[in-house]
């Protein structure tokens, strides 16, 4: 067999595996393009639905992460860490806090009640090994009904609570309540260039932080990379603030939504640039080929082209993006991936790959899986928090009861699976979801004429994702290796004794 025949034949084994690997998002994005044809619906209504979604859940997904990364699969426990947020929310507008300061008042509230909540959840957790899924989706129905009782009887019943604007019947908080006023768009009206100079600010004293750390561990410190560091978010604190005396600046960044012309044009200006530069360190290190960077400096450029191209600059017209939630979900991305690269993300990726040479390792793996539930649990609390102060309205009773549902969902349809999750898999799962979310009752609608059944659809649509996702990865899993586990195992083990920083996962 020549060579041209093998490479074909290797060329030919990778496409059906990425194939393969990728089915349910390639599934999602087949569904998605039909419905948009179905439902004939104006493509720029569909896109600013998807971004304000976006910022609005995204926080709530990237929640799942951690708790995978530790073997405890999809967490549908999150939903006891967004009623901690419900709770916290009620005292915060009885007691009549508005704005920025009522949301981080609200943050503080419910961040212990969160913690209690997740360790509870956790030791739970680690008394019924192997069927964390199934016992986190009961106790979030068992959670649900303590927390109706709770906000139904107990708020005005038990516990006084004199505020006629919020209680039901003198007892029991009303069905919904508007949050205008109190912490409606309290994050998203920061403005952007606030949040870059917030940034920047947490950029500089994070380096300065982790500098400090190495030196007193004697570890050696990079001091070019702290130095570049440093200079960069001074460079962008001097800009938050010169940008405001400039008017055209000013006009473009002072805002508290950034449209998505404007962020295209210079966020692809930026891609270019970072692809040409990785591009040049590549050839000052020797190294050929141009790695990622031609892919970087093309996808900034079809974003630049995008601003000049008449139906695609209307769809960017119509997308504003809220610069704080936006910068609170690369705070969360770059969070997670800081713990999967610490000791304690060794860890847990050692107790999620085998629990057996975790406790060989000298690991205490019931402690692991704690932290991993208590991290999962804040992390939902916010992520519940910034989803309300975008919503803008409360329902009492029901906010909570899909959360878990919801974010599992998504991150499914990411490609992520109960043994693997990652950043990636949570953005991709979010568009996909919310787009699938939005357009197919539209399509429905088309083909029905019956309006009422979009709520069905999207349960439907909730559901049916969950289940093919997790056939499919049962289906992929039943066709690997049949020695991969006994690998995995080994692998695992020989990653801990070395002190690798990266386990490879057992679903790959």
């Amino acid at each position: 067999m020549n060579k041209n025949s093998v490479a074909g034949n290797n060329s030919g084994e990778s496409l059906k595996r990425a194939l393969f690997d990728n089915k349910v998002i390639i599934m999602l994005v087949v569904l998605c393009f039909a419905c948009i044809l179905i439902a004939d619906t104006n493509v720029s209504y569909i896109a600013s639905e998807v971004f304000t979604r976006f910022g609005r859940n995204t926080c709530l997904v990237l929640a799942l992460i951690i708790p995978c990364l530790a073997g405890l699969g999809m967490n549908f426990g999150i939903v006891i860490g967004a009623t901690a947020a419900q709770i916290a929310i009620f005292w915060v507008v009885h007691w009549g806090f508005t704005g920025i300061f009522g949301f981080l008042l609200c943050v503080v509230l419910c961040t212990p009640l969160a913690l209690v909540f997740g360790y509870l959840l956790g030791k739970l957790y680690n008394k019924t090994k192997g069927a964390e899924m199934i016992t986190g989706l009961v106790l979030g129905f068992f959670a649900d009904g303590l927390y109706r009782l709770f906000v139904l009887y107990i708020i005005g019943g038990v516990i006084p609570y004199d505020d006629p604007n919020l209680l039901d019947r003198g007892f029991g908080l009303r069905n919904a309540f508007d949050l205008t006023g109190n912490i409606k768009y309290a994050l998203d009206d920061i403005s952007f260039l606030t949040v870059l100079a917030l940034v920047s600010i947490l950029m500089i004293l994070s380096t300065l932080a982790v500098s400090l750390h190495d030196k007193k561990k004697g570890n050696p410190m990079d001091s070019k990379k702290i130095g570049i560091r440093l200079v960069t978010g001074a460079a962008v604190l001097v800009f938050s603030f010169v940008a405001r005396m400039i008017p055209i600046t000013n006009q473009l960044f002072g805002g508290t939504r950034l449209i998505f012309t404007d962020a295209a044009l210079f966020g692809g200006l930026g891609l270019i640039l970072y692809g040409i530069m990785g591009f040049l360190i590549r050839r000052s290190k020797g190294e050929k080929g141009p790695g990622k960077a031609i892919g970087t400096a093309v996808l900034g450029g079809l974003l630049m082209a995008g601003t000049v191209i008449a139906p695609v600059r209307e769809i960017y017209q119509s997308i504003q993006l809220p610069a704080a939630a936006y910068a609170v979900i690369c705070i969360f991305c770059m969070f997670n991936n800081w713990i999967t690269n610490t000791r304690l993300g060794q860890n847990m990726r050692t107790v999620g790959q085998s629990r057996s040479v975790a406790t060989s390792a000298g690991i205490n793996v019931d402690k692991t899986r704690i932290i991993a539930t208590c991290i999962s649990t804040v992390l939902a609390a916010w992520g519940q928090m910034i989803f309300l102060q975008n919503l803008g309205t409360f329902n009492t009773v029901q906010q909570q009861s899909n959360v878990g549902l919801y974010a599992v969902a998504a991150i499914l349809v990411g490609g992520a699976t109960v043994q693997k999750a990652n950043n990636k898999q949570a953005v991709i799962g979010v568009f996909l979801f919310h787009t699938l979310f939005v357009v197919a009752p539209l399509a429905a609608t088309k083909v029905v004429g019956d309006s009422a059944i979009s709520e069905y659809i999207r349960m439907f649509i909730s559901y049916g994702i969950i289940a093919v996702s997790l056939a499919m990865h049962a289906w992929k899993s039943a066709g690997g290796n049949k020695n991969k586990g006994a690998d995995a195992q080994t692998a695992a083990a020989v990653a801990v004794t070395s002190g690798a920083s990266d386990l490879p996962d057992s679903s790959s």
